[in-house]
């Protein structure tokens, strides 16, 4: 792929970052993660599947922001459902600050239209690195800051705002693979989708066939964010920006979140997952 780099870990490939690309419009056009891997070669993202086109791998996507959408497909409109509004918007890859084989430090625009003179709502800085834990597993450290470079407010909603409950997604999100199965999901205290979606917890596990996802908030306010999961429809695990209110920036505010996955080969167990998350978050 032109505009991608690889990911490495441990002198490994375990990632491959598309940072430009020539999505269609109404997939809401970003950089993303896909395919990333496990140690041993075992694919764990999903890329466009036909359940939900705009599902791009792991990466950030907002499908509110100032009520244009960042997440694609279809708008959740109060009183109507979804609805194409053609509202789509677009994060433009402008720059890396760093570039290094296990992680790499970028700039980014969020504009409300695919041409040049497209509205510039939010600039951020993005910054993944990737690190080994041990023999079978490792750990992508994943920060996303989002300054509002607009003269006015600029809010960050979800369709759970716009009056679909449940429905809090928006922020940090991955979609992982489909199989014969869903995969089990459990965090330190519960388990089950019912039990886990839109709860907080330190961190949330994803297991499916031979891989285990470890996802874990790394600071005090992406803590408080709380988890959208779904796995009986598909699977996906994200973090809520917005998740019941919206989230509401001045000129020149930046919401900073930082999540950290554990990538590893098996099904981990809750205090082989605790004990992996400790390290990953120290490291």
């Amino acid at each position: 792929m032109k505009h991608s780099l690889v990911l490495r870990c441990a002198g490994r490939p375990v990632g491959r970052y598309a940072y430009r690309n020539d999505l269609d419009r109404r997939l809401s056009p970003r950089p993303y993660l896909h395919p990333v891997t496990t140690l041993a070669g075992t694919p764990v993202t999903e890329l466009a599947p036909a359940d939900h086109p705009h599902h791009l791998g792991a990466g950030v996507a907002v499908p509110d922001v100032a009520g244009h959408n960042f997440w694609g497909g279809r708008t959740f409109v109060r009183g109507r459902g979804p609805v194409d509004l053609g509202n789509h918007g677009v994060q433009r890859h402008r720059d890396f600050k760093l570039h290094d084989p296990d992680g790499f430090v970028e700039e980014l625009t969020w504009t409300v239209a695919e041409d040049a003179a497209g509205e510039v709502l939010l600039r951020e800085r993005r910054t993944v690195a990737a690190t080994e834990l041990d023999a079978t597993a490792w750990a992508l450290d994943f920060t996303f800051s989002l300054t509002n470079v607009t003269g006015g407010e600029v809010s960050f909603g979800s369709p759970a705002t716009n009056g679909r409950p449940g429905a809090g997604y928006g922020g940090f999100f991955w979609r992982a693979p489909k199989e014969s199965a869903p995969p089990h999901v459990f965090t330190a205290a519960a388990e089950g989708e019912a039990a886990v979606h839109g709860a907080r917890a330190d961190w949330l596990a994803l297991a499916g066939d031979g891989w285990t996802l470890v996802f874990a908030g790394a600071t005090a306010r992406t803590r408080h964010d709380p988890w959208f999961v779904r796995v009986a429809e598909y699977p996906g695990v994200g973090s809520s920006l917005a998740s019941e209110d919206r989230l509401a920036t001045a000129p020149g505010d930046t919401v900073v979140r930082r999540v950290v996955t554990v990538v590893a080969d098996g099904a981990l167990k809750r205090d082989e997952a605790t004990a992996l998350v400790r390290r990953a978050v120290t490291v």
